[in-house]
């Protein structure tokens, strides 16, 4: 499957996202032909984790949260990471950018701990993922129907539970934004 002529927003955190989970994705989107944008807080150097605590690789940031147009993105990967989850969630600019994408109907793939930017853009009520385990609880609370699967896809949210998961998670990627826009499912009110 084909995403030539596709550009995708990867999210980005400092010092906070999981490398294999940001690399992983965007290894398999740039090789069915998307074009991949670097989000993150501010234009310059980030630094990603391995299992959150030792350093990663040094990636650039292409566009910060202020700078980036949603219109420019036909879709949105966020990579997991809990410290990364969690710096994204702390952000009102990304939140504002990831809750945009679901206003206009642009599939998203979220994995491991970053359902908790879901989560706190308020766009899960009614809606069935998976995640890490740890953050179930957060998802029900925010109206969503969690299960433990590998890869769930909900009319445009693609979501995985853990690195494992990745070879799934990429696959349901390529095919889900392949597919392109999902009107049918608004956010939450």
């Amino acid at each position: 499957m084909s995403l030539e002529n596709r550009t995708i927003a990867l999210l980005i955190a400092p010092r906070g996202t999981e490398e294999v989970e940001f690399v992983e994705p965007r290894r398999a989107l740039q090789h069915a032909g998307a074009k991949v944008t670097i989000i993150g807080f501010e234009k310059g150097e980030v630094q990603t984790n391995v299992n959150d605590l030792d350093p990663g690789g040094t990636y650039r940031v292409e566009e910060g949260f202020s700078d980036a147009c949603i219109d420019h993105f036909d879709a949105l990967v966020i990579p997991g990471g809990s410290v990364g989850a969690d710096k994204l969630r702390g952000n009102t600019e990304a939140v504002k950018f990831v809750r945009a994408f679901f206003e206009a109907g642009k599939p998203v793939g979220a994995i491991c701990h970053a359902p908790w930017l879901l989560v706190e853009a308020d766009v899960l009520k009614g809606r069935t993922l998976t995640s890490f385990p740890t953050v179930r609880t957060d998802i029900e609370n925010a109206g969503g129907h969690w299960v433990d699967e590998q890869v769930v896809v909900d009319q445009g949210l693609v979501t995985s539970r853990k690195p494992d998961d990745l070879p799934a998670f990429c696959a349901k990627l390529i095919e889900t934004f392949a597919q392109g826009h999902y009107p049918e499912q608004p956010p939450s009110p």
